[in-house]
């Protein structure tokens, strides 16, 4: 039981995620008794069991779906004749289930200026383990990123060394302008990322995404990009900006299916994300 609960800590200080299935009652003859744990890792691996058979692949496939979605559930089974006969084993009885998700995805941020302080404030709320990245040392301190778990001076072009970045991990590029951006985008491709966000307008990103494609970028990486990133909520002031960032990451978290439109984001138009997100050094 202990090694359950050092994975499910191991799980959450990597940023990864699971679900935690757990007997919470039982009534008559049951393989599984009361507090008998499985761990499910989002890779389908397993750790722990609740007494094994067919009614522990029910609670595997249950366990991915509260991974998928974030939310817990309560399942109860009934050991029948039938099932018995299946399993092999002597028992008639029925149990609960309770199956609650551990961990948030890891979030990392290319981008130490405004609108990623302003995103390290919400993503804390939300209790997502959040890195941010800047190539410049003024910029990438703890003293400005509290709520942070990490702050790392790392370039653009080689920003994960070291980071585990998984298919629950976002990456959110909000650098200080086209070039470091491209570099940051570039760099982002090359990781199992499930989420991939870049800011700017549609004729930024269009450029960037050309300059890419004639490096020999695959078309189907940069499809993976939520760009203009965020959902559309009218945002306009880094705060805002960050909500509605951070809102598409809960859709994305929770599985939503997303109109075209809301994949894509609202443009934030070039000015906009200057004119209110630059620092005086030019950092968002």
């Amino acid at each position: 039981m202990i090694e359950i609960f050092q994975e499910a800590a191991r799980i959450l200080e990597s940023g990864g995620r699971a679900a935690l299935a757990t007997i919470i009652g039982t009534t008559g003859s049951t393989p599984g008794k009361i507090g008998a744990r499985l761990l499910v890792r989002d890779d389908g691996s397993t750790l722990g069991t609740v007494g094994g058979g067919c009614t522990e692949a029910d609670i595997w496939r249950a366990a991915l779906e509260v991974i998928a979605s974030g939310e817990s559930c309560r399942k109860r089974f009934r050991l029948t004749a039938a099932t018995a006969a299946e399993t092999g084993l002597l028992c008639g009885g029925e149990f609960e289930v309770y199956i609650e998700p551990i961990g948030n995805p890891s979030v990392v941020i290319l981008g130490a200026g405004h609108l990623a302080r302003a995103l390290v404030v919400v993503l804390n709320t939300l209790e997502y383990r959040t890195t941010v990245i800047d190539d410049r040392e003024t910029f990438a301190s703890l003293e400005f990123f509290p709520g942070a778990s990490e702050v790392l001076v790392r370039d653009f072009s080689n920003p994960f060394e070291g980071l585990e970045i998984t298919p629950n991990s976002c990456v959110i590029i909000v650098t200080r302008g086209h070039e470091h951006d491209e570099s940051a985008l570039e760099s982002s491709l090359e990781t199992a990322a499930g989420y991939i966000g870049l800011i700017g307008s549609k004729g930024k990103i269009g450029a960037i995404f050309k300059n890419l494609r004639d490096r020999g970028v695959e078309p189907e990486k940069l499809d993976r990009v939520r760009a203009p990133i965020g959902l559309p909520i009218g945002s306009r002031t880094p705060e805002e900006i960050a909500v509605a960032i951070c809102a598409q990451l809960i859709a994305h978290r929770r599985s939503r299916t997303l109109s075209p439109e809301e994949k894509a984001g609202e443009p934030l138009r070039e000015g906009e994300a200057r004119g209110h997100l630059a620092s005086p050094e030019g950092g968002r």
